[in-house]
């Protein structure tokens, strides 16, 4: 018996160190965490709000981030390569075409040839088409397209949440709508700490979100755009929380080992 208490406490002394320091780094990570500021480049790894990023352009920090260019301040989405669009004529069945934007951006119509499509709001590109039969080949025409398919319509989104993935947004989207469809926070994924990344012309935008104060009804839902990208990241708390419990686990696994008779 006196041999088995001996085991127990010479095999239980490295473990209680173990949740000792765990314990300190809980309390230590909880005491410091706040909620980012909107200038925090901190989960950014960034050293300054303006950062040089591959293929030209900065990444900005921002408090809040603007509706995309070309949108009519939100109203109307662009346009974006692999899109797939109806294109009819009204009274001119052989000229309606489906068609694909393709790599660089452009479509292909009868007698008109190729036409730039991605950048462009649908209602931009019914003027140009218009035009562009009109000039040579039909009085007053009347184009309307319906997009088919939409691959700028979506968004990505990608740290602590349960699904991440690319998913489909419509042209009333939020965040919390985004976030509700990768199936919510993950185990460690922090509601304080949820950026939002959005192309703004040759510049990436991004603007650090507190879903808690959304949540709760003190800050506003912000709309979400196709091509913004949607990161979550971890609470350090949360990780010094399950690495406490973690070590629980390994404590109690020893100390059932520690009573059993024979060893």
């Amino acid at each position: 018996m006196m041999h088995m208490f001996r085991f127990a406490r010479s095999h239980m002394a490295p473990v209680f160190v173990v949740l000792a320091s765990l314990g300190m780094s809980a309390c230590t990570s909880t005491s410091s965490t706040t909620a980012p500021s909107s200038g925090s480049v901190d989960a950014l790894q960034l050293t300054s709000s303006s950062a040089p990023i591959s293929g030209g352009g900065a990444l900005r920090v921002v408090k809040d981030l603007p509706a995309p260019q070309n949108t009519q301040n939100g109203s109307e989405q662009p346009l974006s390569p692999n899109d797939v669009l109806d294109v009819n004529v009204f009274q001119v069945d052989n000229l309606n075409r489906t068609v694909q934007v393709d790599s660089n951006g452009q479509i292909s119509l009868p007698l008109v040839g190729a036409i730039t499509a991605a950048g462009k709001t649908v209602r931009q590109l019914e003027q140009e088409i218009e035009t562009a039969y009109g000039a040579k080949y039909l009085q007053s025409p009347d184009v309307s397209i319906f997009v088919r398919e939409s691959i700028g319509q979506r968004v990505t989104v990608d740290g602590e949440v349960n699904k991440a993935g690319i998913f489909p947004v419509s042209s009333n989207s939020s965040l919390i709508d985004a976030i509700a469809v990768a199936g919510g926070f993950n185990n460690i994924g922090d509601a304080k700490k949820v950026f939002v990344y959005r192309n703004f012309g040759p510049n990436t935008l991004v603007a650090n979100y507190n879903v808690e104060d959304i949540r709760a009804g003190k800050s506003r839902n912000p709309r979400i755009y196709g091509g913004d990208k949607i990161v979550v990241f971890a609470s350090k708390s949360k990780i010094a929380i399950n690495n406490l419990k973690d070590a629980l686990g390994v404590a109690s696994n020893a100390a059932r080992i520690a009573v059993i008779p024979g060893i």
